[in-house]
């Protein structure tokens, strides 16, 4: 009979971790692993204030489906019990990885996904500080290819003309985190893409977005705290170019495919982001690189450990998970 066990953990940041709404020194995740016989799969979300999730919650949903598990229950099942969100994540990603190992098939050719994940390319994320801080940052950095720096608002211009400063060759993408007011809009928008700035993450809250439509666009515009399942789609076109695709927002690698695809058809331009997690959030994630013009994987590297068997990093790739993590 299948089982389903859940595990709550304390994993500390490297140094900080700071964007708009806070800072940082430690997560919690909830992994949950589907057993059965001598297979075991493994998923890993990391709940978040932001969306009214705690670990106690998600681990009391959790709790709720252990009879379901040792059902059979599958991710089609899955995706009708419970909506989008962590709980469904760390479930559907355990499944998945489940069913891989048992069938001794790789997830990405279970997912119907016609080639395997290959090294992509993957941003570096640099926290938001005081300007000389980030500077120093980006110079530590400097040799990535692609830097993801967190904004807060007031001051960014200085903060990003430092990162610049600090690191003349990396191409630029920034997250506000939802900090922006129309006027901060305004008035930074054209002087990052005058710096180089490739794309802008959610400028503007989340329900306060709808101003987009009518604003320049002087570099491309991305939604993520706005976007959440296929759902989300209908209220993104006219505002946004391109979407950040998180398996803790759509509940799982099952949703996450098809929003993947849904996005396409629509014609926005997709990154494949992700919470602050271990290697084991972000191997799921990885079966959507072939969708994605973007890559933003980096949060292992922001802890101060990693899982047995982790994501390799190296010359600002990431690359695909070993099976013995996960798939």
């Amino acid at each position: 009979m299948r089982e389903l066990r859940i595990q709550r953990e304390d994993w500390p940041v490297r140094g900080v971790f700071s964007i708009s709404r806070g800072s940082r020194t430690g997560i919690e995740v909830v992994v949950a692993e589907v057993v059965e016989g001598g297979c075991g799969g493994r998923g890993e979300c990391h709940p978040y204030a932001r969306y009214g999730e705690t670990a106690a919650g998600v681990e009391e949903t959790l709790i709720g489906l252990k009879d379901r598990v040792a059902a059979g229950l599958d991710c089609a099942e899955l995706q009708e019990i419970l909506p989008p969100g962590a709980a469904r994540n760390a479930l559907d990603c355990a499944l998945w990885d489940f069913r891989a190992k048992k069938e001794g098939t790789p997830a990405w050719r279970l997912a119907g996904i016609a080639n395997p994940p290959r090294p992509a390319l993957c941003a570096l994320t640099i926290s938001v500080d005081r300007p000389e801080r980030m500077a120093e940052k980006a110079r530590e950095h400097s040799g990535q290819a692609l830097l993801k720096v967190k904004l807060a608002g007031e001051g960014d211009v200085e903060r990003m003309r430092a990162v610049r400063e600090a690191a003349p060759d990396a191409r630029l993408i920034i997250d506000a985190n939802e900090a922006w007011t129309e006027t901060h809009y305004r008035e930074y928008a054209q002087e990052m893409a005058a710096m180089g700035v490739e794309m802008i993450e959610q400028p503007l809250p989340a329900g306060r977005d709808r101003v987009l439509r009518e604003l320049a666009r002087p570099a491309a515009l991305m939604a993520d705290e706005s976007c959440h399942d296929r759902s989300s789609l209908p209220l993104l076109e006219g505002r946004y170019d391109v979407v950040n695709i998180k398996l803790d927002k759509t509940g799982g690698l099952t949703e996450a495919i098809l929003l993947a695809e849904a996005a396409r058809e629509k014609g926005f331009r997709i990154m494949i982001g992700s919470m602050l997690g271990t290697s084991l959030a972000m191997a799921p994630a990885m079966l959507l690189s072939g969708f994605a013009e973007f890559v933003d994987l980096d949060g292992p590297l922001l802890l101060a450990k990693d899982r047995e068997n982790p994501l390799r990093f190296e010359n600002s790739h990431i690359h695909p998970p070993d099976p013995a993590l996960w798939g």
